[in-house]
């Protein structure tokens, strides 16, 4: 009612006056679908991944999520838009479903703009290779990270098929990482096997400065590194 009433109250010219564009474009109606929409300041767009990564399968009430097909129009804008000179990607995530996660890391990573990735809190999981997909990667000194195999929940029809598929899904997901970072297929490996840590799974459980030390980050550091790096790599290229 109130937009009803304000409309009647405004004047014709008023109402015939194109409304000057607005910088944040379509970023507008992403805060609407679960996205935090926030003007970006000095060319760069924050996009955030929190809680699980939602992908064909709708998640149950009461869990924090981020849907891929809200992302994409951001990764897009990202690439399209001139105003945009760089992107920082927030994680703190515990993964979800493999292939909308590396739907969005191949979006990140095909993107012509710097990019950098800071994940806080955790990138477990996905979000191993979604931590790595940006042009430089920060990781918190108390974040964490967790390398395991793919996990499946459900029935799984116990064929040779079914196997083959799985087999060929890690491929995908370790060749991702090793392409992206420092680490090499051996020692990822190494990590997501390794039966010590985990007591009911194998995998590793990465903490801050672990991950650079083995390569899979390039550094440790906070919100304002990963912003003055992006800064730098946007002036080096002269964007």
């Amino acid at each position: 009612m109130w937009r009803i009433f304000s409309d009647l109250t405004k004047s014709d010219e008023e109402k015939n006056t194109p409304k000057e564009p607005d910088i944040q474009g379509n970023l507008d109606s992403i805060s609407e679908l679960g996205q935090t929409a926030q003007l970006y300041k000095d060319g760069i767009m924050p996009i955030s991944i929190i809680g699980e990564i939602e992908g064909h399968m709708e998640l149950g009430p009461g869990r924090k999520a981020t849907k891929y097909e809200h992302l994409i129009p951001l990764i897009l804008q990202a690439q399209q838009d001139e105003n945009i000179k760089g992107v920082l990607l927030i994680l703190n995530t515990m993964g979800g479903d493999v292939e909308a996660g590396l739907a969005i890391c191949e979006l990140i990573s095909g993107i012509s703009k710097p990019s950098v990735s800071l994940v806080l809190g955790g990138g477990h999981s996905i979000g191993v290779p979604l931590a790595v997909c940006t042009d430089y990667s920060f990781i918190a000194p108390t974040a964490t990270m967790t390398i395991h195999p793919i996990r499946t929940n459900g029935l799984v029809i116990g064929v040779a098929q079914s196997f083959d598929y799985f087999r060929r899904m890690q491929e995908r997901i370790v060749k991702f990482v090793v392409n992206h970072s420092q680490i090499s297929e051996e020692y990822f490996m190494h990590y997501m096997l390794n039966s010590d840590e985990l007591v009911n799974d194998i995998g590793s459980i990465l903490i801050g400065k672990k991950a650079v030390d083995i390569g899979l980050i390039d550094e440790v550091g906070s919100v304002k590194d990963a912003l003055d790096k992006l800064n730098e790599m946007i002036i080096s290229r002269g964007i």
